[in-house]
């Protein structure tokens, strides 16, 4: 990436500095990218971070790209229209706003009715845990103008490795939430297998060894060293917490007939799980 190509883009901003957005501004910072935080924590928890925070109204009236990486939709709404505000804050020089959160494809649709035209808005959903966050190597699911997405690639080059341009605005999310599904299934499966492996006296990483060279094979078996919330229990602000939000996004933009038996039930298991 070029210093003109960070020049053009402008002013960055990561809104909500978690888990996954607090690496994604760091990736950004190493690509020399100007970039501020924003985050309804106070700026003295985000370590090396906290230089980097702001209040909204600097935030609106500093950044030019907003990359939204809030948990859910009712902190979409806290950020965009209630508490931070950012869509109807003046002055203001935000004029692309990223949507990066796992959201219902059916939410992220309706924010183009809310949003002033004159914003381009990309939906950008992106896999990998935050492992992947730290090394810059995500996997992003784009949605959004041909020339929109064009002008950002350099963006999503700095944090990740694969982009997958799926459409129009709203495609991106719609892929996010069915990719969601299968890692839900994928989870579900490795850890009923390796508590039932337990029971049946085979051991744990040679039955991990098996997943990953035979038919079984999946993202969350092949990679369990790795991943930070493998052994976790379910926890409504962990990441399998975060597992079944988006479960229930799917769940909103699907037909009830389709709604109702499995991904209701997968829903249930995560939600049932304990640490392993």
């Amino acid at each position: 990436m070029t210093e003109n190509s960070q020049d053009s883009l402008g002013p960055i901003g990561v809104a909500g500095c978690g888990r996954m957005g607090a690496p994604m501004a760091r990736a950004l910072i190493r690509a020399g990218f100007d970039v501020a935080g924003l985050d309804v924590l106070p700026a003295h928890s985000f370590a090396d971070l906290a230089p980097l925070m702001t209040d909204a109204a600097a935030f609106a009236a500093g950044r030019r790209i907003v990359l939204s990486v809030v948990r859910d939709a009712a902190e979409t709404e806290e950020l965009l229209f209630d508490d931070q505000a950012l869509m109807t804050r003046r002055p203001s020089t935000i004029d692309t706003l990223l949507i990066c959160s796992t959201l219902s494809p059916r939410y992220v649709a309706d924010l183009r009715t809310r949003i002033p035209a004159a914003i381009a808005l990309v939906d950008a959903p992106m896999s990998g845990a935050s492992v992947s966050a730290e090394e810059a190597r995500l996997s992003f699911m784009l949605g959004g103008a041909a020339d929109d997405l064009e002008r950002l690639q350099p963006l999503f080059d700095a944090m990740g490795e694969k982009f997958h341009r799926m459409g129009p605005y709203g495609a991106g999310m719609t892929a996010k939430v069915l990719n969601n599904f299968c890692a839900a299934t994928s989870t579900a499966g490795t850890r009923a297998v390796l508590g039932w492996a337990e029971k049946l006296g085979v051991d744990e990483e040679r039955m991990l060894a098996v997943l990953h060279d035979s038919s079984g094979q999946n993202w969350m078996a092949s990679n369990f060293a790795r991943i930070e919330f493998a052994r976790d229990g379910y926890a409504h602000g962990n990441t399998l917490g975060i597992l079944a939000k988006d479960l229930a996004s799917l769940l909103d933009a699907l037909p009830d007939e389709e709604a109702r038996g499995l991904p209701e039930a997968l829903i249930d298991y995560i939600r049932d799980l304990k640490p392993l």
